[in-house]
């Protein structure tokens, strides 16, 4: 795999010229949506195919996948724009496989809306390990409201060998946690029951594979409360044959010279759950300083704090698939964010003219562009590298895997890198594509 920065002069019609690959292909495999004006600091992925099929009359996806030994789900990796499609014609190309080196088996885990859009759902399903649905926020009494029916994103999850996970959380409406609801179900055991039944009620009645719990605020204060809490969760979900994973947001601190995290004894949490998603997701808000937030550097050091005290096997490492576009100057607290596709943001910067920066420490592209109001706006968002390094660094410390804050939009580039660099972690029994 080569992942191409665009250079001043360079063309689409160039760099697939020089990689000696077709033009189509390129465009089709990184989702490219300015072909004909690529921004400067572009990324543009090559993986070269190992086998093509043409498609002959009377082919189907499961005869190409039985001629070539393969499952229809790798055909629907490989050619993730065949989930739009009802049928396939004779004369075009489909990848059989990429020439990769692929060793490490990793497991994926994305956030998702009942209200997603199914085609971008069924394109994304092929990549997916689990599948942590958003639709249940808890009350101080321990009850469960949800928002929207989950019931045909379940079912196409199992469909496509995806484990659907139930996420249970006290997060408002608005996005925002809601701590008055969390401390009083983590200080009254009555509430944690009724909430646990509650919870596992549903996962029996539509069918998911366990419980995703989203604490928010760990602190030394509560971490013991916390720990008693997922203690009673976990006997009574592990007891009904169900897994039961947390997502934590690790504490950083911006206000000393040095930027850190608390090291907090998390392995009190994590003895309970089957997996624990550091969901930091760049630990960014709309309303935070207008940053990619923190550099590799805290990445790395977080890791090598983790793993030193729960099994590596059991964490997932949290990214955002999303920019985030601030207006300038920065109001902390009242100047927001507008959250922007990764391919929005490339459009910007190649409508405006203005080249892509990339700040290594933090592993993110960027850019400044003013608006036609005259008002100066910064960018930061992902882009293949991004990807890759936090690939990379889920292979490294042997993570369980990654986990995406969101998947509401397709993001051809990163399923790319993540397809043809590792072997992606299906569950058995769930569906009968493999």
């Amino acid at each position: 795999m080569i992942i191409h920065v665009v250079q001043a002069g360079e063309t689409i019609y160039s760099i697939a010229e020089y990689y000696e690959t077709s033009v189509d292909r390129l465009i089709l495999e990184n989702g490219i949506t300015n072909p004909d004006n690529l921004a400067i600091g572009q990324t543009i992925v090559i993986v070269q195919p190992e086998t093509l099929h043409t498609v002959k009359p009377g082919d189907t996806l499961v005869s190409i996948a039985e001629q070539y030994g393969v499952s229809t789900m790798d055909l629907l990796r490989n050619n993730p724009y065949l989930s739009d499609r009802e049928f396939i014609y004779p004369g075009e190309t489909i990848v059989i496989s990429y020439q990769t080196n692929r060793t490490q088996t990793i497991a994926t885990s994305g956030y998702a809306f009942p209200y997603i859009d199914k085609s971008v759902l069924m394109k994304t399903l092929p990549y997916l390990s689990y599948l942590t649905i958003f639709n249940y926020r808890a009350t101080s009494e321990g009850e469960i409201i949800t928002n929207d029916d989950d019931t045909e994103i379940i079912q196409l999850a199992k469909a496509y060998g995806v484990a659907p996970m139930m996420l249970v959380s006290a997060i408002t409406e608005e996005g925002i946690a809601n701590s008055e609801v969390s401390y009083n179900i983590l200080n009254n055991p009555s509430v944690q029951d009724r909430l646990i039944r509650n919870a596992l009620e549903i996962v029996k009645t539509k069918g998911y594979y366990g419980i995703n719990v989203y604490i928010s605020n760990i602190t030394y204060d509560n971490i013991n409360i916390l720990a008693e809490y997922l203690k009673r969760a976990s006997e009574i979900f592990h007891s009904e044959g169900y897994r039961i994973v947390i997502s934590i947001t690790p504490i950083i601190n911006y206000n000393a010279p040095i930027v850190y995290f608390e090291k907090i004894d998390y392995s009190k949490l994590s003895q309970y759950a089957d997996g624990i998603i550091l969901a930091s997701y760049d630990w960014a808000r709309m309303y935070s300083y207008p940053i990619s937030i923190y550099s590799f550097n805290v990445l790395t050091e977080l890791l090598d704090y983790m793993v030193t005290i729960m099994p590596s096997e059991k964490i997932f490492l949290g990214l955002t698939t999303q920019g985030y576009d601030w207006t300038l100057p920065h109001v902390p607290g009242a100047t927001g964010a507008i959250i922007i596709s990764n391919n929005n943001a490339v459009q910007i910067a190649a409508t405006n003219n203005i080249p892509i920066h990339f700040n290594e420490a933090a592993q993110s592209p960027y850019f400044y562009y003013t608006d036609n109001n005259g008002t100066l706006h910064i960018i930061w968002f992902k882009d293949a590298r991004s990807f890759d390094a936090h690939a990379r660094l889920a292979a490294e410390y042997n993570l369980q895997g990654l986990s995406f804050w969101t998947i509401m939009r397709f993001d051809a580039q990163l399923w790319l890198i993540i397809n043809t660099q590792y072997y992606i972690e299906k569950l058995e029994g769930i569906s009968n594509h493999e």
